[in-house]
């Protein structure tokens, strides 16, 4: 796929791409650069982490402690 670099260096992200990834007005993004490439990742909102460690045993030891 292929974008134009406006004369202020900016783009616009194709709404396939958008959609895809769940990209969302005003999101931010993290940028780098990898080789000769540029690298755009969308900033998880930490919300979207919540219950990640549900099942770890992290959760088992907090509860057992404050159970004591």
């Amino acid at each position: 796929m292929q974008v134009i670099v406006s004369p202020k260096y900016q783009i616009v992200i194709p709404k396939e791409i958008r959609s895809k990834i769940g990209l969302r007005k005003g999101q931010k993004m993290h940028i780098s650069i990898k080789g000769k490439s540029i690298v755009l990742m969308p900033d998880k909102p930490i919300q979207s982490l919540r219950g990640i460690m549900k099942d770890s045993k992290l959760d088992d030891a907090r509860t057992q402690a404050e159970r004591k």
